[in-house]
């Protein structure tokens, strides 16, 4: 009976030393991926709110884990256990110090300079240290437990570890963003890390008594050591897949809909590609995969190509998202196949992180530089299916399926899917060499095109899939204000319905083609505030809306916010805020700090336009909100479109600091009210959600 009693109290301990490691490492996990949108939000209201700032955020993330992993691999190499504990628990210790999670005001940008490495250097002072620490958790603590549980196979924590990181992914937007500010989320986050570090040191405590040994069970031969070219093939199959990643998240969100749940989407298909692959519960086949990436890659280059997909919105997101689930899928199948015996398991993380960390490197700072166009997606698909089939030849895996000519129907298939994607990487060079100009930088890409308008030709600047600005070239049209700054909208009724005798001052956040100095006149004055330094050197360069301006025409260059706090008041008679770009609002210019920034530049009597333009968003009780708060009136102007003029439909939203300025004859057959909206939580530099006001 003591015997029986014995062997329960050791099963229940060990029950219990397990439920140890799975919590610190689903805990680790969580927190490593519920940061990433926290400490994006912080800095997106310094760097103009560009989807670029994620990409830059994900590149940061990939490098840490590196240096993560690489931590975990030397120190369990290279120290006996107990200085390894001592050491990872002194780290744990100085990491609390950090904390709580804030951003150090000094860091602020100052100009248009590429935020690349600013972005990087802010993030490391203000979250480097507790990150490091998280992301040597899931290889160090697996590494441990293989240790404690001789002949235990650790990798099924590893997919443990994933399912934290998408659950601290997805919680974010659904639960956390929409409830709480970014102080609360910051004091949340910043409990539950001390929460982990408790925990993580208890496990490192017991290290201090450990010895470095590895059962080995009879069918593995643990010291043999992974070759050269297997170390290579695991960063090789962990970087396509990551390049992937942000190559169709850069895609979408430039030709579909700019809006975070196309970052949020990807990412976690890419996680549960993970989840799935190393759960241990065969869901992995090539043979099931393979086929069905080989047809998608066809597809997928034929639509870069010919764009068959652009005009939708869900056709081309079920497209690109599945085609990448199922890419991850086999790479990510690949290396759960290739997972070495738990003695080499630090060598194998490393090379993960080394592929993602490459991969992200590859897309976030070599690509904008390298490329005019988004070819890193065709490439890296490309890249993909050549590392894959390079696999079935050297390493057949599978029973061979019983259909005859097989693999003659498969080579058949690689080499016309080779050609294809050859073909499609020439098609999108001729495509893109029919433009006038194209020109990408961190920011996107950017091009300029003319076309035929009803019989007239016409320059356009496009990001990605918006329009930001057309200009006649027909000399008696140059100087027509186009698309959302006609007369007939808000913007140009703003200006019409401010004009006096005297100068006017007219500002305008976002130059776009320059198109609002059309209403120029001589002695007045237009100030531009522009964060991206491509769009200034297109707008002069390319159009002539600027140097045809009669008005003295500035520009500052910068996040306009930050440009506005700096500067003395500047007695504007109309400020126009139109920043964004297209469905994807920089939240930054939205909040009530932000309104009362411009109406500090206001003189009485002025008119402050916002566009609001938005298919997802109704952004409209935003507006209202902090018009109310500072006792402004507001009030909303939706304009038709126009072809034979050349303007598109849009909606602004007006404020003033009297009602009487809406009886102007030029608004006040426009001009309608605002229902309040009550049920929306108004929007400040610390609460924010768009998911409170979609459509």
């Amino acid at each position: 009976m003591d015997r029986i009693d014995a062997a329960e109290f050791v099963g229940k301990k060990r029950t219990m030393l397990t439920l140890l490691y799975g919590c610190t490492i689903f805990l680790s996990a969580f927190l490593l991926f519920q940061v990433q949108p926290i400490i994006g939000k912080m800095l997106l209201p310094w760097f103009g709110g560009s989807a670029a700032v994620w990409s830059t955020c994900l590149l940061f993330f990939q490098v840490l884990l590196l240096l993560g992993y690489l931590y975990a691999h030397w120190t369990s190499r290279f120290l006996v256990p107990k200085k390894q504990a001592l050491l990872h628990i002194l780290l744990l210790a100085s990491s609390i110090a950090v904390l709580p999670i804030t951003l150090n005001a000094a860091w602020k940008p100052t100009g248009g300079e590429d935020p690349t490495l600013l972005i990087i250097g802010l993030m490391a002072a203000a979250i480097g240290l507790p990150y490091f620490l998280l992301s040597t958790t899931g290889p160090l603590l697996q590494a441990w437990f293989a240790r404690e549980k001789s002949g235990t196979v650790p990798y099924r924590l590893f997919a443990l570890s994933n399912f934290g990181s998408m659950l601290g992914l997805l919680s974010y937007p659904a639960l956390f963003e929409p409830r709480l500010t970014i102080p609360d989320m910051s004091v949340g986050w910043s409990a539950a890390y001390v929460v982990f570090t408790l925990l993580c040191a208890m496990l490192a405590w017991r290290g201090l008594h450990a010895h470095r040994t590895v059962h080995v069970r009879a069918d593995v031969k643990a010291d043999q050591r992974p070759s050269a070219r297997t170390l290579a093939m695991w960063a090789i199959l962990a970087a396509c897949p990551t390049i992937l990643l942000m190559a169709v998240t850069s895609h979408l969100t430039q030709n579909v809909a700019p809006v975070p749940f196309l970052w949020v989407l990807p990412l976690g298909l890419y996680l549960m590609s993970f989840i799935l692959c190393f759960e241990g519960g065969n869901w992995y086949r090539r043979i099931w995969y393979l086929p069905v990436f080989i047809v998608w890659l066809g597809v997928m280059n034929y639509d870069l190509v010919e764009q068959i997909a652009v005009q939708g919105v869900w056709v081309p997101i079920a497209l690109y998202c599945s085609g990448l689930f199922v890419s991850c899928m086999l790479c990510h199948g690949e290396l759960a196949r290739m997972k070495p015996h738990p003695e080499h398991l630090t060598s194998f993380y490393l090379m993960i992180a080394l592929g993602g960390a490459t991969g992200g490197t590859f897309v976030a700072i070599v690509a904008p530089r390298l490329f005019n166009s988004n070819y890193e997606l065709p490439a890296a698909a490309i890249a993909t299916a050549l590392v894959i089939v390079t696999l079935v030849r050297r390493e057949p895996a599978d029973p061979r399926p019983r259909i005859p000519g097989y693999r003659v129907w498969l080579k058949a298939m690689v080499i016309t899917v080779a050609l294809i994607s050859i073909l499609a990487v020439a098609g999108i060079a001729r495509q893109n060499s029919m433009h006038r100009v194209l020109a990408r930088n961190f920011y996107g890409t950017l091009r300029v095109t003319d076309a035929n308008d009803h019989g007239y030709v016409v320059r356009q600047l496009v990001h990605g899939a918006i329009l930001h600005g057309t200009q006649y070239l027909y000399s008696e049209r140059r100087r027509w204000p186009t698309t959302y700054y006609g007369d007939n909208g808000g913007a140009g009724m703003a200006v019409l319905a401010t004009r006096h005798a005297g100068q006017q001052r007219v500002g305008v956040i976002g130059l776009g083609a320059g198109t609002m100095a059309a209403y120029g006149r001589a002695g007045d004055y237009y100030r531009f505030y522009e964060i991206n330094p491509l769009v200034l050197r297109l707008a002069r360069s390319q159009f002539t809306f600027l140097s045809d301006c009669p008005a003295i025409v500035e520009t500052a260059m910068g996040d306009a916010r930050l440009s506005l706090e700096r500067e003395p008041p500047q007695q504007f008679d109309v400020l126009v805020m139109d920043a964004f770009s297209g469905d994807s609002i920089p939240v930054h210019l939205l909040t009530r700090e932000a309104f009362a920034v411009y109406f500090r530049h206001m003189r009485p009597g002025g008119i402050l336009a916002v566009h609001i333009s938005n298919r997802n968003l109704d952004l409209a009780p935003v507006v209202k909100h902090a018009s109310d708060y500072y006792g402004k009136e507001a009030r909303l102007v939706d304009s038709d479109e126009d072809e034979s003029r050349g303007l598109t439909g849009s909606a602004w939203v007006l404020i003033g600091d009297r009602a009487d300025i809406f009886d102007a004859k030029e608004l006040r057959d426009s001009v309608t009210a605002i229902e309040p909206e009550s049920a929306i939580r108004p929007w400040t530099d610390d609460y924010s959600s768009i998911y409170t006001i979609l459509r």
